[in-house]
């Protein structure tokens, strides 16, 4: 009775944006939010850090990547690359960066439908689109780089997708609560069901890709693909 009365109760209304979305804005995900803008010198050595990285997980795969073995593979001591990067999923956050800064400038200025110009229903379709295949062709290190529940929401490339969504989402259905909504469209492309699904289950991306578009037409209204 309990959960009946409370589900015929009158809700109240959905809460006004705190923030406007029309202005889109490039997230910096290069640093830490409360990083320093880096020296020549210190931009140097994080390059070389990431580079000693990115060539253990063609080796070793994500498994290989210690904070160890990437500073014997750069031929530093490990507390350089802690104070860099602070711990392994530091490290591995930061490797994604640059992904995570090419698919946000594609959203924000890139060429339609993932860029300004199409209507805001096709934009997210292919925003949905693009980060399945970019999270399919990461999923290791995304799996990694995103082990810890506490951060995986607050990284600045996540808070750009979430804020993009919300934008789409706001002009499309301008009376809904966009703000969650867009956490719930986003969880459709967690990496992890992404992992169950194409590895566990076996499906292959394009049922993924059918079900993304088929999910934003529900939840839209808008007509289906032809």
């Amino acid at each position: 009775m309990l959960y009946a009365g409370f589900m015929s109760a009158t809700l109240p209304p959905f809460p006004k944006p705190q923030e406007p979305f029309d202005t889109p804005r490039l997230l910096e995900v290069g640093s830490a939010p409360d990083e320093p803008c880096l020296r020549a010198d210190a931009a140097r050595n994080r390059a070389r850090l990431l580079e000693a990285a990115t060539r253990l997980i063609a080796e070793h795969g994500v498994a290989g990547v210690t904070m160890e073995a990437v500073a014997t593979a750069a031929g530093v001591g490990k507390g350089t690359v802690f104070r860099r990067f602070g711990d392994r999923t530091g490290l591995l956050m930061a490797l994604l960066d640059h992904s995570a800064h090419t698919l946000q400038a594609d959203f924000l200025g890139g060429p339609p439908p993932l860029g300004p110009g199409a209507p805001a229903v096709d934009r997210l379709r292919a925003l949905g689109v693009a980060v399945l295949y970019r999270s399919a062709e990461q999923l290791d290190l995304l799996l990694a780089a995103q082990a810890e529940p506490t951060r995986r929401h607050s990284h600045p490339s996540t808070r750009a997708l979430h804020m993009h969504t919300t934008m789409l989402l706001r002009k499309i259905l301008p009376d809904a609560d966009c703000d969650l909504l867009a956490q719930t469209l986003m969880g459709y492309l967690d990496p992890a069901l992404i992992h169950h699904l194409t590895r566990q289950c076996e499906m292959p991306l394009e049922r993924l890709e059918t079900g993304w578009n088929d999910l934003v037409t529900r939840v839209t209204g808008a007509d289906p693909l032809g």
